[in-house]
């Protein structure tokens, strides 16, 4: 399950990550997926740029959805074990929850496009990874 609301933080997570349900069953694994769900590519970045602040100022055009970015294997959060599926692995982004279902997504895109505020934004179906140590 995912945990879409950005007032509502889950424990574990850092800002910039899109929280979601974790296993409580002790099991070893070498990852855990969510489920999967739709999200807004606002812009692509390098990989491992510094964006915390830009995204934080998305977050605020979008207060019921989290705006999330990859930090996974970078440098600067040499801890951080979750990534994205369905994307390029050699390039960042910001993108912002859109919801579990499609219409829900092709819906909240619409709003995204007209702001107008993000040229080139697009829906995509994906799944957070917890990458174990």
């Amino acid at each position: 399950m995912i945990e879409p609301d950005p007032a509502k933080p889950a424990p574990g997570f850092k800002p910039h990550q899109l929280a979601f349900e974790l296993p409580q069953d002790g099991l070893a694994r070498p990852e855990f997926r969510s489920a999967p769900f739709y999200a807004v590519i606002l812009k692509t970045v390098a990989r491992c740029a510094p964006v915390e602040k830009e995204r934080a100022g998305i977050q605020k055009l979008f207060p019921k959805n989290k705006v999330f970015a990859p930090m996974f294997e970078c440098d600067a959060e040499p801890e951080d074990a979750i990534r994205y599926t369905n994307v390029n692995p050699k390039v960042g982004f910001i993108a912002v929850y859109a919801g579990q279902e499609l219409a829900e997504a092709e819906d909240f895109l619409e709003t995204v496009t007209i702001l107008g505020l993000f040229p080139g934004a697009n829906l995509r179906r994906m799944q957070a990874v917890l990458v174990y140590p």
